[in-house]
């Protein structure tokens, strides 16, 4: 999949992860999502925002933490 419609600009949110014209990150989209916010009442509250860039944001995340290691370590005393 591609993903034409998230952008990483430094000038942007610190380079965060956004969609792409707008100063809206994929991680937002994910916090409305996360507080039980359906993809139309995301796009209803943000007309500028298509459901087409909320479904990409989800998947945009889901391929970035499938290359995420998580690595232990265990501090002792």
């Amino acid at each position: 999949m591609t993903f034409d419609r998230i952008t990483s600009d430094p000038a942007i949110l610190g380079g965060a992860p956004c969609i792409k014209g707008t100063r809206i990150s994929v991680a937002m989209i994910l916090e409305w999502i996360a507080s039980g916010a359906e993809s139309t009442q995301i796009t209803t509250a943000y007309p500028h925002l298509t459901t087409e860039d909320v479904t990409q944001a989800v998947h945009y995340a889901a391929r970035f933490l499938q290359n995420e290691v998580i690595i232990t370590a265990e501090v002792r005393e």
